[in-house]
């Protein structure tokens, strides 16, 4: 059976003319704005409104006007490309490359599987789900009916666990681990998505749960290690602790972040961990403030994929 694979993301603005593209797919979503189609209509129009201007003026002044998550994707595919024999894209969720090109292209050249492999360690529906639905609304809007096969969530596999101390330890460069606080950072949610029988708070607790077994039977011991949640948007209840509050309110002034809920660097990392987070550790006088990169296109990720793909 002829097969692909398409990595899912929500994808990030590759200039600064699409970040309004990606605001507005993202809160036309009926996962991320689980409301009706009108009253989502509103409320996302209402929070483009007022969020639009300052997201472009960050992703100018220190972005360089894009994400960094396109181009750090590709290299990944070009890694990946070298490892498995089948056509490797990216579809993103909410800006380009959408899946539609990389669909056509694979029914005229009669590809029968898709593979998916979701870029979310975690599921939830406001990722994994929405970007699984938008494959299948794309393929059926082209008359298109591969079997689509789901890698499943990764959160708690030894591979991802260990990949993430390397990137833990690559981080800390040496230094006296026991010195530091290491925050665990997952993108938030808002509780009622939670309540509503989303699986995701319970995969990153799980999450943070096995990476500490890990750590912890290989003698890297922290001061402390802390789950926290960032990029909270409106005034709805998220999840907690919120990192902001556990920046601001700090039990101890060496801490090291680690993006639990990203695979590939993106705004939310670089921008919101490196350069906002950064700023508040500035002016409360940390004594050193770190933060962990992504797995991006190191060789433990793409060993991890290739092995997901080749075991199916």
């Amino acid at each position: 059976m002829k097969k692909a694979l398409i990595l899912l993301n929500m994808g990030g603005p590759n200039r600064v003319e699409e970040v309004e593209m990606f605001l507005r797919n993202m809160f036309a979503d009926k996962n991320i704005l689980p409301v009706n189609r009108y009253l989502r209509k509103f409320i996302g129009n209402i929070i483009v409104k007022k969020r639009l201007k300052e997201v472009e003026e960050n992703f100018t002044e220190y972005l360089g006007g894009k994400s960094p998550l396109p181009i750090l994707t590709e290299k990944l595919i070009t890694k990946l490309q070298n490892r498995l024999d089948m056509p490797i894209v990216a579809a993103m969720r909410y800006v380009p490359p959408f899946a539609t090109p990389a669909l056509e292209q694979f029914k005229a050249d009669g590809v029968e599987e898709l593979v998916l492999f979701p870029m979310y360690p975690q599921y939830s529906t406001t990722t994994t789900l929405s970007s699984i639905e938008d494959i299948e609304a794309r393929c059926e809007a082209l008359e298109y009916a591969p079997k689509i096969t789901v890698i499943e969530p990764y959160y708690d596999d030894f591979d991802y666990i260990k990949a993430s101390a390397m990137k833990i330890m690559e981080a800390m460069e040496g230094k006296e681990t026991a010195d530091y606080d290491l925050i665990l950072s997952a993108h938030g949610l808002p509780v009622s998505i939670i309540k509503a029988g989303d699986p995701y708070e319970k995969q990153v607790e799980s999450n943070v749960s096995a990476l500490k077994i890990y750590l912890h039977e290989r003698g890297i011991i922290f001061n402390n290690i802390k789950l926290v949640y960032q990029s909270k948007v409106g005034n709805a209840s998220w999840l907690e602790p919120s990192l902001v509050d556990v920046l601001r309110n700090p039990t101890h002034r060496k801490v090291l972040i680690y993006p639990l809920a990203f695979t590939i660097d993106n705004s939310e990392t670089v921008f919101e961990l490196d350069i906002e987070s950064r700023e508040i550790a500035d002016k409360i006088k940390y004594d050193d403030f770190r933060v962990a990169k992504c797995f991006n296109d190191d060789d433990a990720f793409v060993e991890l994929i290739v092995k997901k793909v080749n075991e199916l």
